[in-house]
């Protein structure tokens, strides 16, 4: 039987798929992000390498490398790690955290989305009207702010609702909601005041640097019993202004009095360090700074918890709050959490797996109804055949493009069978329809009532796009690239397949 055009065109579109996804075998965890002035940073072990050995032992999955690295012994003053990658071998000797975000190789191209991998999704709305350029600088320093805290995998878009509301849709993959709620919820707006006076602000602007993963200027100063209980561990961090704040810093300090009733060590006036309208700590001026133009102050601060390990946690994350805040300024508009979501990766790997599971049998089911309604085995597995190949299109068109694969996106595919199937059965019926006309009239009756499916589909289709402030997103491309590639490709293919079985 001679194979026509369209029939090839469909077996280069599975071949050109199959050649996006890239399907791999290979075992070991990717490099997902390393910490700047890490140890593995240092190295030279950068974000993409593919790490197969640690101490000997084989990395197949994530549950290995951290085994691996748990079988070091914490207690002594440094260990050795050995990191065997594709690229090279490294040799650590620290007791301190390597600064290696890690994650399963991937066995191919297609990328998934935040319902499958688990992390934390937050819809973000300003509480005032901005415009789209406004809305950019928006993200801009928002991506700003995460990348300085040192969370890792963060997608920040613009969206618009039906009614034109724009909102910021952030997505950390593989991270609880409380990172989201801390760094956005709030504006992080910073003062540093005397008396009503503010002295420096949060930002470049009055901020040259802040000290960070160094332990000779910033860290925990120390622990200790507190008098109601549990433990309080004390931080404290260099921060070096602007010349034009040390500048004001002087013209400030130089009006206030020494206060010689605690015996002349310091000024009357205090340091009072202001985080969204919140006092942070306040700190005593010595009166050598009076009048002084200084670059560099010590900030402090401290961290409270039932035993000295949570005092400890939350002396850093406090810490490390305050630094982010100081380097990167105040969000330019107020922030309102739309919604919050907290997604598992074992839950979305269940929901995949059902999802999956589900689609292949509705297609083995609509296979076996048309070869009960029509007796022809050839016919069935045109069906099933022409279903499958689909999948495998718009699998392809997602890894060509970089398309996340999340469960709308996964329930557009399963609308897209539905809806190839039902095509696929008016084909097969106008095969059968009297023969008043050619088989090539008949073809071409099914394949315009096809395509005007296919037009009232995407017509409705499109308002997704937008709606739910772009949640729907995922379901509306993929249901779109299903429909699309169903009607160029798979649908005349599954037409000139029953044309020759019938012929």
């Amino acid at each position: 039987m001679k194979i026509g055009w369209r029939l090839w065109v469909l077996i280069i579109a599975i071949i050109l798929s199959v050649l996006a996804i890239r399907p791999s075998f290979e075992s070991g965890v990717i490099v997902k992000s390393v910490e700047p002035d890490s140890p593995a940073f240092q190295e030279g072990i950068r974000q993409g390498a593919h790490i197969l050995e640690v101490n000997g032992q084989t990395i197949e999955q994530v549950s290995d490398y951290a085994d691996a690295l748990g079988d070091n012994n914490s207690q002594i003053e440094s260990r050795r790690i050995e990191i065997k990658t594709t690229d090279a071998d490294f040799v650590f000797f620290t007791n301190e955290s390597l600064g290696l975000t890690v994650q399963n190789k991937p066995r191919t191209r297609l990328k998934s989305g935040l319902d499958i991998q688990g992390g934390a999704r937050a819809l973000v709305r300003p509480e005032q009207n901005i415009s789209d350029s406004q809305l950019s600088d928006l993200i801009a320093v928002s991506n700003n702010r995460f990348n300085v805290f040192g969370i890792s995998d963060v997608k920040i878009r613009g969206v618009k609702d039906l009614q034109g509301n724009k909102f910021m849709l952030i997505e950390v993959a593989g991270a609880s909601p409380s990172d989201l709620e801390n760094l956005v919820a709030k504006q992080g707006k910073f003062e540093a005041r005397i008396g009503n006076e503010t002295v420096f602000v949060g930002g470049n602007e009055d901020i040259a640097s802040v000290c960070r993963n160094d332990a000779t200027c910033a860290g925990v100063t120390g622990c200790f019993p507190a008098q109601g209980g549990g433990y309080v561990c004390n931080f404290a961090f260099t921060l070096y202004l602007s010349p034009d704040a040390a500048k004001r810093h002087a013209e400030i300090t130089d009006k206030i009095e020494i206060d010689y009733v605690t015996g002349g060590q310091y000024l009357k006036g205090n340091l009072t360090l202001v985080l969204d309208d919140k006092i942070v700590d306040t700190l005593l001026i010595s009166k050598d700074l009076k009048g002084r133009e200084t670059t560099q102050i010590s900030i402090q601060g401290s961290g409270n918890g039932v035993t000295q390990e949570e005092a400890l946690a939350d002396a850093r994350a406090s810490m490390h709050k305050l630094q982010t805040v100081l380097i990167t300024g105040s969000l330019p508009y107020k922030l309102e959490i739309v919604k919050l979501d907290t997604i598992s990766p074992s839950l979305g790997g269940r929901f995949v797996y059902i999802l999956l599971l589900a689609g292949i049998a509705a297609i083995v089911a609509v296979s076996i109804i048309v070869f009960i309604r029509y007796r022809k085995i050839k016919e069935s597995l045109a069906v099933l055949a022409t279903s499958f190949s689909e999948i495998i299109i718009i699998l392809g068109v997602a890894a060509l493009i970089g398309w996340n694969l999340d469960l709308p996106a996964i329930a557009g595919i399963l609308a897209t069978i539905g809806t190839g199937v039902d095509q696929q059965i008016i084909i097969l019926d106008e095969a059968r329809r009297a023969r008043m006309a050619s088989m090539r009239e008949r073809m071409k009756r099914a394949i315009f009532v096809v395509m005007s499916a296919y037009a009232t589909a995407l017509v409705s289709l499109l308002p997704l796009y937008w709606a739910g402030a772009g949640l729907f997103k995922g379901f509306a491309i993929t249901t779109i690239i299903g429909i699309t590639a169903g009607v160029l490709i798979s649908r005349p293919a599954f037409a000139e397949m029953i044309r020759k079985i019938e012929e």
